[in-house]
């Protein structure tokens, strides 16, 4: 879910693969973290992730120095360091556009909370949803979308809609001020170039998978 943040600073860009792996070190840090680890070096860090060490150096040295040479990194320290860098100390304001069955399953994931990310409200065309109760938020029509994204102060969307309704969705989030989207519609969207988008596309990866899978 963390593909909806980039990181940029005033000399340079940071590489977006640093960005996905400041993610996975974060999340196996709260990890370590739960287990009553205090102290990690970059080589064990690295270890465990299945990578080198020197990329781990590599990649927190854009941020700054955080760690001990010697000594490691205090787990607590760099995770907090981490979440500010990604933007989520203060937590992400998101919304559901698409309350299907892959909407509801995301409605009912209890990891983004863990991560910062706020889910403030879910949206859907289907009168049949509309004002009901969908996995403990309140469903309202899409066509509210622009008044619920600015009331709530909403940054990013979810999108899990039909491919037909994908850019006509969108472009509602843009206009209410959405900053980025995860796409999980078969469409390449088109926006403007300073809002974010991801595109997930569950198939295609699933057909990656059966390549290697074999015949």
């Amino acid at each position: 879910m963390l593909l909806l943040v980039k990181y940029i600073t005033m000399k340079k860009q940071i590489p977006e693969n640093t960005i996905n792996r400041l993610s996975a070190y974060y999340r196996m840090l709260i990890y370590l973290a739960q287990r009553g680890t205090q102290v990690i070096s970059s080589k064990s860090l690295a270890n465990i992730l299945g990578m080198k060490d020197s990329q781990v150096r590599k990649d927190l040295s854009y941020f700054g120095r955080f760690g001990v040479r010697g000594e490691g990194y205090k787990v607590a320290l760099l995770s907090q360091k981490i979440l500010h860098i990604l933007g989520l100390e203060k937590g992400r304001r998101v919304c559901i556009i698409g309350m299907g069955n892959l909407g509801s399953a995301l409605a009912a994931y209890k990891g983004f909370s863990d991560f910062g990310f706020d889910i403030r409200a879910v949206f859907d065309s289907n009168p049949v949803k509309i004002g009901k109760n969908i996995r403990g938020y309140h469903c309202y029509p899409a066509a509210e979308i622009k008044n619920v994204v600015k009331k709530e102060r909403i940054e990013l969307a979810i999108l899990t809609v039909p491919l037909e309704q994908a850019q006509a969705v969108a472009n509602l989030a843009v206009e209410a001020g959405i900053k980025a989207i995860l796409n999980f519609a078969p469409v390449r969207l088109n926006v403007p170039r300073n809002i974010r988008v991801d595109n997930v596309d569950l198939a295609m990866e699933l057909k990656k998978l059966s390549y290697f899978a074999g015949k």
